[in-house]
């Protein structure tokens, strides 16, 4: 794992970074902080090479006072110079991607504030990521690993400021990694009950607690939800319950996330182009898993329970057929018209769970749910922007702004009354598909259902940005991303008064 500091010091390490920008006239400038540089020699060097300082470009030429000198392109300022949160962190990010096979760095780009710092050491980290758990031994021995040990230059940031922030930033990139391991991981080595028990170790050195019901266990207390999508398969499903209790807990929140390990569409088979990224569709389930566990780890005053229902959605002569009916936890019958549909009736097993224990524990002031749902997310809204949707529009702002400042995009889409009736089913209390045109919001609309309309609830829709199968840019690699764990942490950290 990279370790990380501050410094105000001179540079020690053997590559210095710092930004690089154009402005509208395509004039380049560096912006390297406190650090001085040759501006004008390095400029004209820079501009030899073709060097734009536009986003997502690195580029390396021979220091002077270091044996490497990095540049990462900034793109064009704001108005008052300065570049947003997230442009930093994309730009650290992207240079970090740069310099496997380094051993440290020293990252010196410009910020105005303690959050400019804290996106440079978070950007810095989340680049510098790899998966390399099923590589030969041939392959690890000759690749370049990420680098060892950052350290953040500042002199805007106060020493002992600084060190949380980077204790911060360390964490949230700890449990992005884990996030990203687990979407990675193929579905021969990720079951519910590999998932399970992963979580079941981390959570034994944690602050928190986990519960976690076997396939008899969900029979018998009646999530028909989980055990409908799950019983084609040989891998039986599980429901992973973590659980971080404080004693002065400010507030209480509750993260569902959809757990499918793997997703053939069942009986309702899906085309086998693209479906090896299925592996993914775990990816709510591990967001809101490590991000319980980093809440806990961070000591916040706020009570926060995750819940994972996990299953494997398989052909076989047990799977769920088309036109089944089934019963979700709490007594709602679902006609099951297509089984590809299945992360929204794990979902519903676990929305109503959730709601159930945060009444009995006191009261629970927001839920929400996070899930790779629809194609249909992809298709309005590309591969980098995720969806959210709610019945309480002062949290969906809330959360709206948060996610800004951690730079994970998200944007609001509506629940339209008029959809809700493609729902009906003449044999069951509802169907779990409607309306193809606008399928992200029919969606939504079925979750609705399990959620009291006094309980304010956001859906988090992830489906494109949660796996990468493009180019890498920015601090986002191939493969997952770790998507909405950021947030997550950031929501908490705020309804804790942080």
């Amino acid at each position: 794992m990279t370790s990380i500091s501050a410094t105000e010091n001179g540079v020690t390490d053997d590559v210095l970074v710092v930004g690089l920008s154009c402005d509208s006239a395509k004039k380049l400038r560096i912006h390297s902080g406190s650090i001085k540089l040759d501006e004008k020699e390095l400029i004209s060097a820079l501009t030899d090479l073709g060097a734009t300082g536009s986003y997502d470009e690195v580029v390396k030429i021979p220091g002077t006072s270091t044996k490497l000198l990095v540049f990462t392109g900034l793109g064009a300022p704001l108005q008052d110079g300065s570049f947003s949160h997230e442009r930093l962190r994309r730009a650290a990010g992207a240079a970090a991607r740069q310099l496997f096979g380094h051993t440290s760095a020293t990252f010196a780009l410009t910020h105005r504030d303690d959050a400019g710092f804290a996106a440079v050491a978070e950007g810095a980290l989340l680049g510098s990521y790899e998966f390399i758990e099923f590589k030969g031994a041939s392959a690890v021995k000759d690749h370049k690993p990420p680098l060892k040990k950052i350290a953040i230059h500042s002199t805007i940031t106060r020493a002992t400021r600084a060190k949380a922030l980077v204790s911060r930033a360390e964490v949230i990139s700890r449990y992005t990694a884990l996030v990203r391991d687990l979407i990675n991981t193929p579905p021969s080595h990720l079951t519910p009950d590999s998932f399970s028990q992963r979580f079941k170790k981390l959570a034994a050195s944690s602050k928190a607690s986990i519960e976690i019901l076997n396939d008899a266990q969900l029979k018998k207390f009646g999530y028909g939800g989980t055990i409908a999508v799950g019983q084609g398969s040989a891998s039986k499903p599980r429901l992973v319950h973590i659980s971080y209790s404080p004693k002065k807990a400010k507030a209480r929140l509750a993260f569902v996330g959809k757990g499918i390990t793997f997703d053939t569409g069942g009986l309702a088979l899906k085309p086998a182009q693209g479906m090896e990224a299925m592996k993914s569709d775990m990816s709510g389930a591990a967001a809101v898993c490590a991000a319980a566990l980093a809440i806990a780890e961070m000591g916040l005053e706020i009570a926060v329970d995750a819940w994972a229902p996990l299953a494997e959605n398989m052909v076989s002569d047990t799977a769920t057929r088309p036109s089944d009916i089934i019963t979700i936890y709490g007594g709602k019958t679902v006609e099951v018209l297509n089984p590809d549909a299945e992360g929204r009736l794990i979902l519903a097993d676990a929305l109503v769970r959730a709601a159930e224990f945060g009444k009995k524990a006191g009261g629970l002031d927001l839920i929400v749910d996070v899930a790779t749902l629809t194609g249909a997310q992809s298709v309005a809204l590309g591969t980098r922007t995720s969806a959210v949707m709610t019945n309480n529009q002062s949290w969906s702002d809330r959360f709206l702004e948060i996610s800004e400042s951690t730079g994970e995009l998200f944007w609001p889409m509506p629940l339209p009354e008029e959809l809700r009736p493609s729902l009906d089913s003449p044999v069951a209390d509802i169907a779990n598909i409607g309306d193809r045109m606008g399928g992200m919001l029919v969606a939504g609309l079925f979750l609705k259902e399990f959620v009291s309309d006094d309980l304010p609830w956001l859906h988090l829709d992830i489906a494109g940005p949660a796996f990468n199968t493009g180019k890498p840019h920015g601090y986002t690699p191939v493969g997952g991303t770790g998507v909405a764990l950021r947030t997550l942490v950031a929501l908490a950290e705020q309804s804790a008064g942080k």
